[in-house]
């Protein structure tokens, strides 16, 4: 029998042989509960040895067991193995090498997207023993806010269609009349694009009610998430009977001749030849000392029904128009993007004038003025007094968001509802109709499609006013507003194209 000091250090040589032994058995942990993960966000997938010994010469083998003879990751001996690959998960995957010598082995995965939802197994071989675990992971995404378009009449009411994307798991979409009560659709049309987000979309036939007030929900139980969009379509709108009563009514939805005490006056002007030009002076010294009413005139002195299945441009309105629009553009100030407030999709130029939607989230730092919810940027000064005015070419664009928003809007994850109580004042263009976001929203059947959008503000009034810059005419006024804090001009590019700030020349 051996004792003494030497049958200590024999004793630490069986010790570490059989530490360092390749048939030494091992148990492969991870967690017992499913990995909820957020599309979009980073997951660690824990996996380790017990005991904890050096995985460094063995096979670590992390599999999606959706897929056959495919591999997540795969490291063997030191080495990172490339071979039969997935795809969908090439550079979003990696192992914390400096944690293999005491056998952790947790996967992380980065830029969570929906196809990644599904059960994944850990395998870890030395070269007498192996085992492995199974891990559940589940992927949450919350879609965008539906978006209601008008598809014009159709047999018995109006034809409506609600379409919402970015969602996992797979929603459901229901159409509720003012009541709550669901209304009879069409089938719902479910597509999933290649990350495995899924867009539902859902057709529905409206008849004319007392409210005339329309739901769009869209519901996901399994992570408890709602989103919904309420529309309010005029009653003029359901009478459409002949092509001259249609554009007429458009026009009236618009408010173009809501200001009949002016349009009488200018009809007058007709009556009155000899006086025409003086009480057009008087005009425009009015106009010079209150701008605010600016917007009055494209509400009332557009057009005036004569009564004979027609519309007629008003005499001299041109000329009033343009000296009106020259007005407002001295109030231009320069607007450049503020890339601390811009969405991690969304890509800046370097003058920071322009704005599209990238493909992939870049790797930005998360600060209080960040939007991570939504895909906007805003400009980098605020506004909290005054009267200003900004230009935005949306030439070519199928969808835009253009306006202004208070300091305090919500930036962070959550839904966020465009609206004025919510602190926004905007309107967009989505699958080819124009809204005013109002809650409800208000659709915009506007006579020509705005190539450049000016935005009109007037801080004491409480007045933002759109534009059509060429066509020199009114979209839409959000009026009798108070605002308590800073202003700030707000972009919401919603595709690849680019919202561009323009130069604004008053001479123009």
């Amino acid at each position: 029998m051996v004792t003494g000091p030497d049958s200590l250090y024999v004793t630490l040589l069986i010790l570490l042989h059989s530490l360092t032994s390749e048939s030494v058995k091992f148990e492969v942990r991870g967690p017992n509960e499913p990995i909820v993960a957020v599309a979009g966000d980073d997951i660690i997938l824990p996996c380790y040895l017990k005991p904890n010994i050096s995985v460094e010469d063995m096979t670590v083998d992390w599999l999606n067991l959706d897929f056959i003879d495919e591999h997540v990751y795969r490291y063997q001996n030191g080495s990172i193995i490339e071979e039969n690959l997935i795809p969908s998960y090439s550079g979003r995957t990696s192992l914390f090498k400096e944690e293999l010598w005491r056998g952790n082995t947790s996967l992380k995965l980065t830029r969570v997207q929906g196809t990644d939802e599904g059960r994944y197994k850990c395998f870890i071989k030395s070269q007498n023993w192996y085992d492995d675990v199974t891990i559940q992971v589940f992927v949450k995404a919350v879609g965008s806010r539906p978006v209601v378009s008008i598809e014009g009449h159709r047999e018995g009411g109006m034809g409506l269609v609600c379409q919402s994307e970015g969602w996992h798991p797979e929603p459901d979409l229901v159409w509720l009349d003012s009541k709550g009560v669901s209304l009879s659709a069409g089938p719902p049309e479910t597509h999933r694009d290649l990350k495995g987000f899924y867009t539902v979309k859902q057709h529905v036939i409206v008849q004319e009610t007392d409210t005339n007030l329309f739901t769009c929900r869209v519901l996901q139980e399994q992570i408890n998430e709602i989103s919904e969009t309420e529309v309010h379509i005029p009653s003029e709108l359901f009478d459409y009977t002949t092509p001259w009563r249609r554009s007429f009514i458009v026009s009236l939805s618009l408010g173009v001749i809501t200001v009949l005490g002016l349009a009488l006056t200018v009809y007058w002007l007709c009556k009155n030849k000899e006086k025409q030009r003086s009480v057009l002076e008087n005009q425009r010294s009015v106009l010079e000392k209150q701008t605010s009413v600016l917007d009055d005139l494209w509400k009332g002195t557009v057009y005036l029904w004569k009564g004979n299945d027609r519309t007629v441009d008003l005499p001299n309105l041109d000329e009033l128009r343009k000296y009106v629009f020259k007005a407002i553009r001295r109030h231009a100030v320069d607007v450049t993007l503020d890339p601390d407030t811009a969405h991690p999709h969304l890509i800046l130029s370097d003058d920071g004038k322009q704005v599209r939607l990238g493909d992939t989230k870049q790797d930005l730092p998360d600060n209080p003025k960040r939007f991570n919810s939504s895909l906007c940027v805003l400009g980098k000064e605020g506004f909290s007094s005054g009267r200003f005015y900004y230009e935005v070419q949306v030439k070519g664009k199928t969808a835009w968001v253009l306006g202004v928003v208070r300091e305090s809007v919500n930036r962070k994850k959550g839904a966020i509802t465009e609206s004025p109580e919510s602190g926004f004042w905007t309107v967009n263009l989505c699958d080819g109709v124009y809204q005013a976001l109002t809650d409800p929203r208000i659709i915009l059947p506007l006579r020509e499609e705005p190539q450049k959008v000016g935005v009109f503000v007037d801080y004491e009034e409480g007045q933002v006013s759109f534009f059509n810059v060429e066509a020199r005419c009114h979209i839409y006024s959000f009026s009798d507003q108070t605002f308590t804090e800073k202003l700030y001009p707000f972009f919401h590019p919603n595709e690849s194209d680019p919202l561009v700030i323009c130069p604004v020349d008053v001479t123009d």
